[in-house]
């Protein structure tokens, strides 16, 4: 299991300083786009209106995922951008930031599954967490990639079993 010595932070845009806004950022480009080799737009406009989690220790960014709420009835929340810093992996991170993010959907949207785009070599990571493949596997910016979905642990009114 992850260190307990993390704390976890769930904002908005708007709620970070010009520094946090930073950090975050260039960790994601660090990751995504440098260490993957990756040139694509990570900077894809769909941060304003996310919502931010992070790992943090000591003042420091240990690792962060987006959650995307639904906007219409039939939309999923989506959970991406899951990312844990080259400095603090080995440290079951990932685990750590995956139920919190998971926690976040249930508690702000209970009814909704959530949905992810995972890159495929990481499938069963977020089997794991009761993730489902629901597509084919789909080139995404040259990586391999496969849409997956947790259905909400609350069924929406009406639903019988």
């Amino acid at each position: 299991m992850a260190s307990t010595a993390y704390t976890t932070d769930l904002r908005g845009f708007d709620e970070f300083s010009a520094r946090e806004l930073y950090d975050l950022l260039r960790m994601r480009v660090d990751v995504f786009v440098v260490e993957q080799s990756c040139p694509y737009p990570e900077l894809d406009g769909k941060d304003v209106d996310a919502l931010h989690l992070r790992l943090m220790e000591s003042g420091k960014l240990l690792a962060s995922a987006r959650i995307l709420k639904p906007h219409e009835p039939q939309d999923l929340s989506k959970i991406g951008r899951v990312v844990v810093s080259p400095a603090h992996r080995g440290r079951r991170l990932g685990d750590a930031l995956m139920s919190e993010a998971i926690s976040a959907c249930e508690r702000l949207y209970p009814e909704k599954a959530i949905a992810l785009s995972a890159q495929a070599h990481l499938r069963r990571f977020y089997e794991s967490f009761g993730f489902v493949v629901a597509s084919e596997e789909y080139l995404e910016d040259g990586i391999p990639h496969i849409d997956m979905v947790r259905q909400p642990a609350v069924q929406p009114a009406g639903i019988l079993s």
